[in-house]
């Protein structure tokens, strides 16, 4: 290369072209004419062979040129225009000094001729103050000194976007996720400020971000839990995208630790959101060990179970099968191993939760009560890596494996349970017997396409088999798979493509000393399509809106004989199917700074398909054998019933102060799959039930009102919440019902109304050594079946309290850090105990004798509380081990308390006797050993 044909621009060169402002001004002359094909081309080399071409010289700074690239055939084009279509898709501009047949390159800017009018003002005079934007539509140069910057440690400027002359805006967007570099897993809720400014966002779940910036230099905040603190310089010269990578922080998380930022909880317009991370279970005593973010879960104001070892929770008086579960966007029915003694999640694998119990986000639907969104964690892209625990019932692994480094990884992790001496230790004789197991194994592939796009696929699998008796196997099992596809259209819409499948079913193998072997099953298996999109309208508008369609398919259950000599006949009852859609469209509304709206519709349709068999009944009389009008038969594919309405989803949120909020929220739901059962406390063997044309959708709706205050920079929280929730359909069962394997379920059940109000109350401190919560929520939740007729009424048409009904109930949570490797933990547990009826007198009648029962759920259990201690001991904090680990020495049930599990009651010589059985009657010492590397 010699010097006539290539030039050096220098640096200060450079810069006072810059500091000639950001408007491009396009020459009008004629210009030669030029040809050229460039395939996959470098800039640099481009530009070199336009300057053999033509009398013009150019002037630009080599680096970064050798990474864009250029793709175009010419012929007999002015040189303007090539230049154009050149530069077209990159970050650089042109200027023409034709008097001197010069062209200068400049990246991201524009260069003017002459400047504005009014540049030079009076700085006198009242009005020098103001920005010389304010007096165009066009934003003002913008100048700085990239040698002149603050001192705190940051990553390298960035420039944003191509000045366009058509296209000057005071404001610019500026649009990205937020990465963890070593993991390279999402960030969400991330706090991004502007410096010296007002603005802020917050990633969502998925690390996403969308943020206005004021054309020219800002400083971007970085803050998060967990997360180096960051500050990031950005010039900003039009739209663009720019990917956070974040480093972790060098301080440890605490261990309780609840929300990943601690303002969320003020800022956002949900009401009722939580979200646990899976390492607030780290150091919370509980059960032989285990760390469980469902049960944590229970330690949150608004949430509980019916018992202790009891599957399923009840969030806000609903019922257990008023909660929609999602394991990476797929629906998992049973998220619990073991009686509902520990989760069928494995915790080195799960990312966390985010548990929405008030406003529920208008992508979901189907349910009444709450949406649990477990996540799994992306794996590591740079190096193998792993966790995993020993404990006295289960043994836990989790692998994180690179795949393409620094783009795709699998997950791999798996549990299984040796834990049958656990219920031979039980205070219960008829279990002394007994087996149990289980196991769980997921996988999770996740590859990074590209900047805008990145796949994610998981797969899962867990089984529950136990023998409560010698003749008996039960088992249970949960199937689902999940596939995503995260995409970014522009700079201002994100998409999503779901594609789920999820299986749950149970089955009872009977073995006899008669023939009478048999083998019992039930299944439900739902396939579900979902495609969302995000857009950034503006800088007041996001809108959240999409399709989704989901495809039901129920065994409701055979039993089948089990060998040629067995006695039992074949019962299969016809399979049942549905369709279930929905369209959303939600708008997140920024009125000011201090007051967001969050408004939605959802329109929801379900269609019960055939083939199958209906009764329909007479009208205005109960449905029994003797009011059958007619039976109808269905082809396959016709349609049976449909269902339908739309849905509304409301949320407010006022800002008193950055740190005080007000919040209000309104939404209603259908709901179309129902769980069928005549137990106390939900059971693995529950079945689920679609709407037809005798069974109705639950609908319900719930209004929401709450205050929220952070105080010293959101250490400490307080909330208070109050809510009311109205429910029509629910189901319940008439006194004897006989439900499973019953070809007309209908005249066994009931429909009524419900309604559940209450007022959470929660006090956080988030960090420093001693850390943790207390909550406290005052709810009921009551239930009415009234009819004419009095086999179709409870307690003569009243609202009675329903089984999970507990007005009380307290959960304090704390850990005390002593030193970097011990700390010391504590959990206790108060709830008003469970509603339960009782018999309360006997009579004789036909020389027989008879119990008389209470009205249903007149009386309680005692009262349950618990409380956990536990110690937490890690290893050294060498940087450079084979493995990290830490030892977790737990007694859970300190106190020895004989919480009733449930109370039940059997005649001997003609006495009505009360006997209680219990769980966990004793302290249950525990030490797991758990490591990562």
């Amino acid at each position: 290369m010699t010097l006539l044909s290539y030039y050096r621009l220098p640096s200060s060169l450079y810069f006072s072209f810059l500091l000639m402002g950001l408007c491009f001004c396009a020459f009008g002359q004629e210009t030669s004419l030029v040809s050229g094909n460039y395939t996959n081309t470098s800039l640099k080399d481009v530009f070199l062979d336009l300057e053999s071409k033509t009398d013009y010289k150019f002037y630009f700074l080599e680096e970064g040129m050798d990474q864009e690239k250029v793709t175009l055939n010419v012929s007999s084009r002015e040189l303007d225009e090539v230049l154009n279509e050149v530069l077209a898709s990159t970050s650089y501009n042109y200027y023409i000094k034709e008097d001197e047949k010069r062209i200068f390159i400049i990246k991201n800017a524009i260069i003017y001729d002459e400047l504005p009018d009014g540049f030079f003002k009076d700085p006198t005079k009242e009005e020098a103050d103001s920005s010389i934007g304010q007096r165009s539509n066009a934003p003002p140069p913008t100048f700085y000194n990239e040698e002149v910057r603050p001192t705190a440690k940051r990553y390298p400027l960035v420039r944003i976007g191509k000045s366009d002359p058509n296209n000057l805006r005071p404001e610019y967007t500026l649009s990205g996720k937020a990465i963890n570099v070593v993991s390279g897993e999402a960030v969400p809720d991330l706090t991004i400020r502007v410096k010296n400014g007002d603005g802020f966002v917050i990633t969502d779940g998925d690390g996403n971000f969308s943020i206005q910036l004021s054309s020219g230099y800002n400083v971007l905040v970085v803050r998060a839990m967990g997360i180096a603190s960051t500050e990031r310089e950005v010039i900003m010269y039009n739209d663009g995208n720019l990917d956070l990578m974040l480093e972790e922080g060098l301080q440890q998380l605490d261990e309780v630790v609840v929300q990943a930022d601690a303002a969320r909880n003020v800022e956002d317009a949900d009401t009722g959101s939580e979200q646990i991370d899976s390492e607030a279970s780290k150091n919370i005593p509980l059960v032989l060990g285990e760390r469980d973010i469902l049960q944590v879960a229970k330690a949150l104001p608004g949430i509980s179970s019916a018992g202790e070892g009891a599957t399923g929770l009840n969030v806000r008086g609903g019922k257990t099968d008023q909660n929609l579960v999602l394991l990476d966007d797929a629906v998992i029915y049973n998220p619990q191993h073991f009686f509902g003694i520990f989760q069928a999640l494995n915790p080195f694998t799960t990312k966390g939760v985010n548990i929405y119990k008030g406003a529920m986000p208008v992508e979901y639907g189907g349910r009444l009560s709450s949406v649990f969104d477990i996540r799994t964690k992306n794996g590591n892209v740079e190096k193998l890596a792993g966790e995993g625990s020993i404990g006295p019932v289960t043994g836990n692994l989790a692998l994180e494996i690179p795949i393409v480094k620094e783009k795709s990884s699998l997950v791999v992790g798996g549990r299984g349970a040796y834990a049958d001496w656990i219920l031979r230790s039980l205070d219960e004789p008829s279990l002394n017997n007994s087996n149990a197991s289980f196991f769980d194994g997921i996988l999770k592939y996740h590859h990074n396409i590209n900047d805008n796009n990145e796949v994610k696929a998981t797969a899962y699998y867990s089984r529950d088999a136990f023998s409560i008796t010698s003749d008996s196997l039960y088992n249970y099992d949960n199937r689902l798979f999940s596939l995503r596809w995260d995409r970014k259209m522009g700079e201002r819409t994100t998409t999503a493509m779901v594609l789920g499948n999820s299986n749950y079913g149970f089955g009872i193998d009977f073995d006899g000393q008669a023939n009478t072997d048999f083998n019992l099953d039930y299944s439900i298996n739902e396939t579900e399509f979902k495609y969302k999109f995000r857009t950034l309208l503006n800088e007041r508008n996001t809108l959240d809106y999409g399709i989704s369609a989901k495809y039901y398919s129920v065994n409701p259950g055979s039993i089948r004989p089990d060998g040629n000599e067995s006695n039992i006949s074949t019962i299969r009852i016809d399979k049942e199917q549905a369709l279930e859609g929905a369209l959303f469209l939600g708008d997140e509304f920024k009125l000011s700074e201090k007051f967001l709206l969050d408004v939605g519709v959802r329109y929801a349709f379900f269609a019960a398909l055939g083939p199958g068999t209906q009764q329909r009944y007479q009208e205005g009389l109960p449905k029994n054998e003797s009011t059958v009008q007619e039976t109808l038969i269905y082809d396959g594919a016709e349609i049976i019933k449909t269902y339908g309405g739309p849905e509304a989803r409301v949320s407010a949120r006022y800002l008193f102060t950055p740190d005080f909020s007000i919040k209000a929220s309104f939404n209603n739901s259908y709901q179309f799959l129902h769980t069928l059962s005549n137990n106390t406390t939900v059971s693995p063997i529950d079945t689920w039930k679609l709407s037809d044309l005798n069974i109705s959708p639950q609908t319900g709706y719930q209004a929401s009102l709450g205050l929220y205050k952070n105080f010293k920079e959101n250490e400490y929280e307080l909330s208070l919440e109050g809510y009311y929730k109205g429910m029509d359909n629910v189901l319940d069962f008439k006194t004897g019902a006989d439900l499973f394997l019953n070809e007309n379920v209908e005249t066994e059940v009931l429909q009524g109304e419900g309604k559940a109000y209450g007022v959470e109350f929660l006090a956080k401190k988030n960090r420093g050594n001693l850390n943790g919560w207390l909550s406290y929520t005052y709810s009921r939740s009551l239930y009415r079946f009234d009819s004419e007729f009095s086999e179709e009424r409870i307690n003569n048409g009243e609202f009675f309290p329903s089984n999970f009904d507990r007005p009380h109930d307290v959960s304090v949570i704390t850990n005390y850090r002593i030193t970097r490797r011990y700390s010391i933990s504590a959990n206790f547990v108060y709830q008003t105990g469970r509603p339960v009826t009782y018999p309360i007198g006997t009579f004789r009648f036909n020389n027989a004798d008879f119990v008389a029962f209470s009205d249903r759920n007149e009386f309680r259990i005692p009262d349950f509380y618990r409380l956990d201690l536990g110690l937490n001991i890690e290893g050294n904090h060498k940087k450079n081990k084979l493995a990290h680990s830490f030892v977790t020495i737990s007694v859970y049930n300190v106190l020895g308390r004989n919480n009733p599990y449930s109370v039940f009651f059997v005649t001997e010589n003609g006495e009505v006797k009360a006997l209680q059985s219990s769980i966990f009657a004793i302290p249950i010492p525990s030490i797991t050993y758990n490591f990562k590397f």
